[in-house]
């Protein structure tokens, strides 16, 4: 009992003030928090937490996650919300002492019961690093992600041997269905006791991380109605976060534009036989960030983005070169352009993937692709079996380009990647057809129905049929 009360008086103590200095400091930024906790009590890593208001980097949380899962079970739940900042603890949740008006009662009791060093707690993690968290745990446990529901996880048996990759999809979308945030919120917070509750049914110990793939702005919503604007706002807009593309212009003028979501890069480790893998993100992209673009170069046939790097993976030089081709193919009367590699510039090495046929769009679009990898669904392949290549993986996610015909700093109309007729729409055609041929075959046989010329009166004198002899 007295050490119960020990962990609920260090949470409460050291996490949760934590949470309030920092809310306190950095209201309104842009970063996402992360929770993770172990549900048999085994410790995660031997990294400490980070210093009040300091913000994690992506490779930081890179080195956290690897610290973390190296020791901890590997069935892994992910609860992954939409939208999630530091200011949704501290308005809702039970931080002030107020356990009772809490958002967040079954996400605490799980932090009290495995208290640190069996619990994570960042509450300040760049978000453009948080979205690059489900590929690298699937790259660390070597299995692939599954999306499901907590009815359909009372279905599932873990087996503790084998690892497992557990995405639970959690919304936050205030101010529909005339839900408040923090009615979402404790709805999100009720299917994580579900979730919880069916994998200790099952006894298989797990490790649970709580995140977001964005960060939330609720402070405004909070705010009382004296403060607010009197009326009804049919078009509101509130800044985007999101950061600028690449820009590289010649002649004074645009002539490519790069963005990505995320941007890695991952190279084998034979003395570890792992995959070292390093986010670029953060490096390129941004509202501060003004990469080096030396030596690309642009004209009407042939265009080449080199981005500069230093300090990748160990390597001094480093640079990720983009080559694209504009042609005219008399087929559909009209040019073309297309990605034709991807090449990793290291140290005087180089390792180059070729694009596949998949990846092209009319000359006055831009292309983009939700996901364009060298290892999974590859979209970028080496270009020699024996080729530096395949001792790297890249991996670009919301990746979109584009090389000619550029106006300005934005993009042109979008060519996608996901073609027209996905695998539902084909299951769709597919059974609308099969209803289509069997409802025709009913209607032949009824049309094909013969009713007899005579009938049998029994009250009459009976039908003769005479027999030639």
């Amino acid at each position: 009992m007295a050490d119960a009360k020990m962990h609920r008086f260090r949470f409460t103590t050291s996490t949760c003030a934590a949470l309030c200095c920092l809310f306190l400091t950095v209201c309104c930024s842009d970063q996402v928090p992360l929770i993770m906790w172990s549900g048999g009590g085994v410790p995660l890593g031997s990294l400490a937490p980070p210093a009040v208001g300091h913000v994690v980097s992506s490779s930081q949380l890179v080195s956290y996650l690897n610290s973390a899962l190296s020791g901890a079970p590997h069935n892994v739940l992910l609860f992954l919300q939409e939208k999630l900042s530091l200011d949704d603890f501290t308005m809702y949740g039970g931080v002030f002492g107020n356990k009772q008006d809490s958002a967040y009662p079954n996400l605490e009791s799980a932090l009290q019961a495995s208290p640190p060093p069996s619990s994570l707690v960042l509450p300040m993690v760049s978000w453009p690093g948080v979205s690059a968290v489900p590929g690298l745990l699937q790259e660390r446990l070597g299995t692939s992600p599954l999306y499901l529901e907590p009815s359909t996880l009372a279905q599932l048996r873990l087996n503790a041997s084998v690892p497992a990759l557990l995405i639970i999809r959690l919304p936050y979308s205030p101010g529909t269905d005339m839900m408040s945030p923090k009615e979402v919120l404790s709805g999100n917070d009720e299917v994580i006791g579900q979730v919880l509750d069916i994998v200790k049914e099952q006894g298989v110990p797990y490790t649970a991380i709580y995140t977001a793939l964005k960060p939330s702005r609720v402070v405004g919503e909070v705010l009382s109605p004296e403060l607010r604007s009197v009326g009804r706002s049919l078009l509101q807009v509130s800044p985007s976060s999101r950061y600028p593309p690449v820009e590289f212009k010649s002649e004074g003028s645009s002539c490519i534009l790069l963005w990505a979501e995320n941007l890695t890069v991952s190279l084998f480790s034979k003395a570890k036989s792992v995959w070292e893998r390093h986010d670029l993100t953060p490096s390129t992209f941004g509202h501060t960030v003004t990469p080096s673009l030396t030596g690309s170069s642009c004209n009407h046939t042939h265009s080449r983005l080199i981005i500069n790097y230093e300090n990748v993976l160990g390597f001094s030089s480093f640079r990720l070169i983009f080559s694209m081709g504009r042609r005219f193919y008399r087929v559909s009367a009209r040019e073309w352009f297309t990605l034709d590699q991807v090449e990793l510039e290291y140290d005087g090495q180089t390792a180059v993937f070729n694009g596949s046929r998949n990846i092209y769009a009319p000359a006055e679009f831009s292309y983009h692709c939700e996901s364009v990898t060298s290892f999974r669904y590859a979209l970028l392949v080496p270009r020699s079996t024996t080729d530096n290549a395949n001792q790297w993986r890249v991996s670009f996610t919301h990746f979109q380009i584009q090389g000619f015909g550029v106006k300005g700093q934005d993009f042109s109309y979008a060519s996608d990647c996901a073609g027209f007729f996905t695998p539902g729409i084909w299951m769709g055609l597919l059974t609308s057809l099969l209803m289509v041929l069997i409802l025709t075959y009913g209607l032949h046989m009824i049309t094909q129905l013969r009713t007899m010329d005579r009938f049998d009166d029994p009250k009459g004198p009976a039908i003769s049929v005479p027999q030639n002899e």
